[in-house]
């Protein structure tokens, strides 16, 4: 890239977050720029309140569980993140960590397509990454931009899925219209699909059932709901090892009970059993190909220093 053409991405970059900040101030949607490229992120704003989180109905291993929480405000993506944003973090040279992610300074290489050949550019959904991957995406995105991103809670994700609701999809209780709302084992082909073809949730969330399977900041814990009966206010199991930790939504392979608001999935190894990499990328999932994720701004920034402790904190394990 030659300098002039520099110079003008950097003054563009710097005028789309001065507009982005102005959105966040007034808790308005806005469009978090891709830093280096043209591509945007599309955030919604969600006011905060109280909800009953779990199963108001039995769903496979979920049994009718729920309980009562209360959260803060935040922006959550519209979209999955796809490929083509995801790439931009990708090919830039200038990342770096500072964190145990494959002790490098950048993403490691991908040794097979790990799209399988279902698409990349376009819109489709980026797949097969840990939630090391997600979390490095949002603290660049917060390097290059000085906004704050990280993954939803579990409770963020289940508030913004289920929009105000309280049945088994946000849509109701009849999985017979799923086909309208989602990528799922029925319809996809074995394929996850490009983002938003599908209708939108109540609150303008595209892909929240089906698709790709998105990450969820928590730590996976079967004792979840007596956990978060201790911390009510926006609740959140912090990491305590790389495995298991909680997914949501369900995907292009799972059948429709399992894209209930409330059910939940856990991290396993074997999504990872096929890398023959010695240690094994703690980047790419060879063999978890239906898993992606969404990032969320929470309306209440944190300090320099509460960020920098915050990835540490996620990153390290």
């Amino acid at each position: 890239m030659n300098k002039p053409y520099s110079f003008l991405v950097c003054i563009l970059l710097v005028m789309l977050v001065s507009k982005v900040y102005t959105q966040v101030k007034d808790f308005s949607v806005y469009e978090a720029p891709v830093p280096g490229s043209a591509f945007t992120i599309k955030m919604i704003p969600v006011q905060g309140g109280t909800f009953k989180i779990g199963n108001y109905m039995a769903t496979g291993k979920n049994p009718v569980e729920t309980k009562q929480v209360t959260l803060s405000d935040f922006w959550m993506g519209a979209f999955e993140i796809t490929h083509d944003q995801f790439g931009i973090f990708y090919k830039d040279e200038s990342v770096t960590q500072g964190s145990k992610t494959d002790a490098i300074t950048r993403p490691t290489a991908q040794y097979i397509d790990l799209s399988w050949n279902m698409g990349k550019e376009g819109g489709f959904p980026v797949n097969s990454l840990s939630q090391d991957a997600a979390l490095m995406f949002c603290r660049w995105l917060y390097q290059k931009t000085g906004i704050f991103y990280r993954l939803p809670t579990e409770a963020e994700w289940e508030y913004a899925c289920r929009a105000g609701t309280n049945t088994l999809y946000p849509f109701g209780n009849d999985a017979k219209l799923l086909d309208d709302h989602a990528w799922y084992q029925k319809n996809s082909k074995n394929k996850y699909q490009k983002v938003g073809l599908k209708k939108p949730n109540p609150w303008g969330f595209y892909d929240m059932l089906g698709n790709v399977c998105e990450w969820t900041l928590d730590q996976y814990d079967d004792n979840y709901f007596n956990l978060i009966g201790k911390q009510p206010v926006d609740p959140v199991i912090p990491p305590g090892s790389r495995y298991p930790r909680s997914l949501r939504g369900g995907s292009y392979l799972d059948p429709a009970p399992q894209l209930a608001n409330g059910y939940r999935f856990e991290s396993e190894p074997s999504w990872n059993k096929r890398d023959p990499q010695v240690p094994k990328s703690r980047w790419w999932l060879t063999d978890a190909p239906f898993v992606g994720f969404r990032i969320l701004c929470p309306r209440k920034q944190p300090s320099a220093e509460e960020a920098d402790k915050f990835y540490s904190l996620y990153l390290g394990k």
